[in-house]
Order: C-alpha cells, then structure tokens, then sequence
C-alpha cells in the first residue's frame, strides 16, 4: 500500500509525542489505517536543539516548503499561536492536503478562513486535540450528536486553572500560593496569564459553541472572567454552602434568541459532578434533546494526553485518505447571535458586611426588588461590627444583578460588598 505521508509543524512537547507514538505504534496504525502512516519531514526553528528520539534527517527550517511540498498527504500543525500557523495551514489546504491541528487559539479567532479552505479545496480540517487534551470531546459534537439538539455544554476546560482553585479549596491555600505550586508543578506556565485570566478557556468555549450549535463563533465573543479575584473568603462562602468554585465554560442556546457563550469563576454544588473533579483534569457536560446529560472526563494537557488526540485525528483523516473519501465538513448554517452577557440569565451568591440594626435586611431586599431581582435564600451572621448577610438570588438578567450590588456598594447600611460570584447549579 502506498503509505500515507506526514508532514509535522512544530517538534516542542507535544510534536516530540507524536514522534514517538508513530514510531512506536507504526505496525498497529499500518493495520488501522490500512496503509503505513510515515513522517516526511519535521518543521522546527532551531535545528540543532537537542531532541531524543527525533530523526535528524527529517528536520527542515522550511516550513511552507514542507506543507506544501508534493509528495506530502497530511500535515500535522502543533506550533501554536496565530501566525506563522494560520498562513501555513492555509498554504497546506490550498494545495489539497488534509490538515490535523492542536491550535485552539487560531481556530477561535479565524476558524471560518480555515473551514472555508478546507470545503473549497475538499481537504479535512480535524482539531481534536485543541480542547480538553485526550478527551474524546469534539468528534462526539461534530459526529456522535450532530442528529441531537443540544441545549448546553458546561465543564471545566482548563487543568491549571481548576488545580489551583482545587488546592485553594481543599489545602486553604492562597491565590498566589497556589499558582506557585502549579508553576513548580509545571502545570502552570512562568507567565500564567493566558491560564488565570481565562484566555485559554474562552477560546476552548468558542470552539465547543461553534460546534455545539452550528454558529460562528470566535474568542471575542466569549465574556471571559478569570480567577485572580477569588479570594479565600470566596473559597470559605462557597464551603459554608457545600459547594467549590470552579472556573467553568457555559455555552447555551437561549430558545429564539441566540446563544450565550461564557467563561468565569462559579460556586457550584459539590454533589455536582464537576464539584469532585480535582487537580488538574478537564470534564465537561453535553445536555442534549434526545442523549440526555453526557459526560466527558480525563487529563486536559500535558504532551502524551494531547498527542493521544492529535494521532487520532492522524488515524482518523489517513484512513479518509486511503478510502477516497473526507470527513464531514463544518457548518454554520444556524448563525445565531451570540448574546451579551448582560442578557444572560444567571445568579448571584452576595456577601455584605451591615451594620447590625433593625430593617437593614428589609432595606437590602428592597435594593434587590427595586432592579427585579428576586431572592432565593438569605442568612444573617454575626453581630456589632461582624454582622453579615449572605444572599443568593433567583435566577435574573445578569445586567440587574450587576446593578443590584453596584447600588449596595454605596448603601448607607452596607459597608462593603465582601463577596460576589455567580452560582451555576441546583442546591
């Protein structure tokens, strides 16, 4: 059989990882495919870096060259970031090659230019490997449930994020303390901003929206909140309603209006169950018409989980290849607004520090019911000067609950705001 031939951009961790897997599993992926998958060549910038295990003799400085290069069938992209990824994707479509990519922030940002190229020229695009490392995520949406409608996609889409809410809530670690611990750990980067202020998770819920609801959407359109604001006492008030915060991505179709696509920080019931995912795992629920809830569990990063996925999406467009046939294509058809998120109905779990005297609950309630905001439960701690309220509310527009504690801000009863952060969840 005339072998399939792979052209691979990017040798870093996760390139090293395919490296090795398809060395190591050539005979078995040579039966699955039904023909041998081999490298032709391997794109890197620096050449003479040292990499164990890495043929010397396929490394080349030309990546375009490579992509584009006549006796290559499948190029695998893992070099991240926009450009030069975007161009050499593109210059590898153009010319009829299927493409495999792990590159989430590309496709979050410019998915319709590279899906359009790859139905333009009949070649695969597959990116299973861009959300949530080896779990069998985005092959379900795109293939498994695409007779379903789906409703909601919620879960925890990055590792290093939940690892350190995940010691802060069960070591009562500090934020900073935490984020050290996963930096030495190596599941944080040394500069973790793309991690903690939830870049890598908003471009994860646009890729997850897109396909769930057949809609272009891009990271710009996610409302993205991270995780340096939480504090312990976050952590602590979500205990004393047994529950976790999680930074959690919550893409919904809202019926006859469009969809809601958002990323932050949320308290929600430890007998959910993505209140028990630890450390630094991934796990995300699929609510579908017809399948129900689903889950999906499993390591979100690291090389092995993510090459793990990235020669899936190999085995899966070789045998395309070998067959005379593609994959399916993307679509968009639905094109439904994505909505702001001061539409977005949600909740708010408030904490206030008041002075302790009569009516002052009367007077906030009041505040709540002045901006159409209901509440759903309400408990009074302390006394004097240590006197709290703690408030979580009916589900409302998330523009009045916003307003509603902006306005206690500056009541003459509340001296300050404690706590504030969104509940998700039934408790």
């Amino acid at each position: 059989m005339k072998p399939v031939r792979v052209a691979l951009l990017g040798c870093g961790v996760v390139g090293t990882e395919i490296v090795r897997l398809l060395e190591e599993q050539s005979d078995d992926l040579a039966a699955r495919v039904g023909a041998p998958v081999e490298l032709a060549g391997i794109a890197v910038r620096r050449p003479d870096r040292v990499r164990p295990g890495v043929p010397r003799d396929l490394l080349t400085t030309d990546a375009m060259g490579l992509a584009t290069r006549e006796d290559v069938d499948l190029v695998v992209e893992v070099i991240g970031g926009i450009e030069p990824a975007r161009s050499l994707i593109l210059g590898a479509l153009k010319t009829g090659k299927s493409v495999v990519s792990a590159n989430k922030a590309l496709l979050a940002e410019d998915g319709e230019t590279l899906f359009a190229a790859a139905r333009e020229f009949g070649a695969d695009l597959y990116y299973e490997a861009s959300v949530a490392g080896a779990i069998p995520l985005l092959r379900p949406l795109r293939e498994s449930l695409v007779g379903d409608r789906i409703h909601r996609v919620l879960g925890i889409v990055n590792g290093t994020t939940n690892y350190i809410l995940d010691q802060m809530d069960t070591h009562g670690a500090a934020f900073t303390e935490a984020l050290e611990e996963a930096q030495a750990l190596g599941y944080a980067e040394a500069d973790p901003t793309a991690d903690v202020e939830a870049f890598d998770a908003a471009a994860k819920a646009a890729i997850l929206a897109r396909l769930a609801f057949h809609t272009p959407v891009t990271a710009a359109d996610v409302h993205r909140e991270g995780i340096t604001e939480v504090t312990a006492q976050d952590v602590a008030g979500a205990k004393s309603m047994d529950c976790v915060v999680k930074l959690l991505a919550i893409c919904e179709r809202v019926e006859d209006r469009g969809v809601s696509v958002r990323v932050y920080p949320a308290m929600i019931p430890r007998s959910h169950p993505l209140g028990s995912v630890r450390g630094a795992f991934n796990a995300v629920f699929v609510e579908a018409e017809s399948a129900g809830s689903l889950m999906f569990y499993g390591a979100g990063a690291g090389g092995a989980p993510t090459a793990s996925a990235v020669l899936g999406d190999i085995v899966a467009v070789s045998r395309n290849l070998v067959g005379g046939t593609s994959g399916p294509a993307e679509t968009s058809y639905a094109a439904l607004p994505v909505l702001p998120m001061g539409e977005t109905v949600t909740r708010y779990y408030v904490q206030l520090d008041v002075a302790d005297q009569a009516g002052v609950l009367a007077q906030v309630a009041e505040e709540f019911a002045g901006h159409g905001v209901s509440i759903q439960a309400v408990r009074q701690e302390g006394h004097g000067d240590d006197a709290q309220l703690v408030i979580v509310t009916h589900a409302a527009p998330d523009r009045a609950l916003a307003a509603t504690v902006e306005s206690l801000r500056t009541h003459p009863s509340v001296r300050e705001v404690a706590s504030v952060m969104r509940v998700e969840g039934d408790f």
